[in-house]
């Protein structure tokens, strides 16, 4: 089955073509086939790295100076840049680029996970591509070798983030091998890896340009596998690379998703559960969410049990008192208060504002 939403992660020695500036027919050439990805119906968000490389030429910075502080500045000068080539280039295909920085911070708590989550999948039905990279003026972790590790990481969080089913690692690299290729000319490309943690300790080192490496990409793939997405790892100078493994044409290193995308939420549903509070829902709610798998509308709502805030997990009991579901509400217990027993459509005139027509999405929830 082919893939109906894809994270594509662009590393920098891609980007660069091997030097030190942004290529632009390399960057040409992603965007062309992010363009026939989407018009093949098939959602993509771009994890891109480069902003440093950009910064740099914009000003002429020499590639020594690499200083933390220095990098930051240069990633905040690169990233506009950066972002305006996606634009331009996705104009030409009649898209629109929409740019999204974040930290590790903004995911760490529920709250910034719900608001993250929830922006770029409208992003994605309003038809633009996502341009996402790591905020590097706020955090300078991933300048520093942590963090997302050069993008990997957070390509891997994102795939989590907004369920995707396909995360394409590209670099400069064919894939993972069963030595290190540089120090063993007869080393092997691997076509899958089922246990990527295995590979780790061949890992190479840090690159030059780049911040991450194979360790990287082999962390990001058992984060995005175990999470529920098949993970390609290749080299992106490969004619048509997204376009071959969006067909599941096996060039690189595949690793095969160890979960349904379904069952991993479900389980960090369940896992999560605290001292929320509990809503209770009349019987027309209940079967929706048991029978047809609806989510949770503001009418079904009978009473609000406990405080909450938006982003927490609360309990879904039927008339009974009996849990039904778990799962993140979009708004806090005083909101669903005010807002339960209504149409979604009377959310705004309501509270002032509209934060989605659902209390808590379907993709959100998972039955008891």
């Amino acid at each position: 089955m082919r893939p109906q939403r894809i994270i594509a992660k662009l590393g920098t020695n891609l980007l660069t073509g091997g030097g030190e500036r942004i290529d632009p027919a390399v960057l040409e050439e992603l965007v062309r086939q992010i363009a026939e990805l989407r018009r093949a119906a098939v959602e993509v968000a771009v994890v891109t790295s480069g902003a440093v490389a950009a910064g740099r030429a914009r000003v002429g910075a020499r590639a020594d100076q690499s200083s933390i502080g220095q990098r930051q500045a240069l990633a905040a000068i690169g990233q506009a840049h950066l972002v305006e080539r996606y634009d331009q280039l996705l104009q030409r295909h009649d898209l629109t680029a929409a740019q999204a920085l974040i930290t590790r911070v903004d995911v760490a708590e529920r709250v910034g996970y719900l608001n993250v989550r929830n922006t770029l999948l409208r992003l994605l039905r309003f038809g633009v591509v996502p341009i996402i990279n790591e905020n590097d003026v706020v955090a300078d972790d991933e300048l520093r070798g942590g963090a997302f590790g050069e993008n990997d990481g957070l390509a891997a969080l994102v795939a989590n983030l907004i369920d995707a089913d396909l995360l394409i690692l590209l670099s400069d690299v064919d894939g993972v091998f069963d030595r290190d290729p540089r120090q063993h000319a007869d080393a092997q490309l691997l076509p899958e890896l089922t246990r990527p943690g295995e590979m780790l300790e061949i890992a190479g080192p840090v690159g030059a340009r780049g911040r991450g490496g194979m360790r990287a990409k082999l962390e990001a793939a058992q984060l995005a596998a175990s999470s529920g997405a098949t993970v390609a790892i290749a080299n992106g100078r490969e004619p048509d690379a997204l376009l071959r493994i969006a067909r599941g044409e096996r060039i690189g290193t595949w690793i095969p998703a160890v979960a349904d995308v379904r069952e991993s939420r479900k389980r960090w549903l369940l896992a999560g559960l605290g001292e929320g509070g509990a809503l209770s829902l009349d019987e027309g709610a209940v079967r929706a969410i048991r029978e047809q798998g609806r989510s949770l509308l503001p009418a079904g709502i009978a009473a609000v049990h406990g405080g909450f805030d938006r982003g927490e997990i609360v309990a879904l009991q039927n008339p009974r008192g009996e849990q039904i579901a778990v799962g993140l509400s979009n708004y806090a217990a005083a909101d669903v208060e005010r807002i339960r027993g209504r149409r979604s459509s009377e959310i705004e005139a309501t509270l002032g504002y509209d934060l989605g027509a659902e209390v808590v999405h379907r993709n959100n929830l998972a039955l008891s």
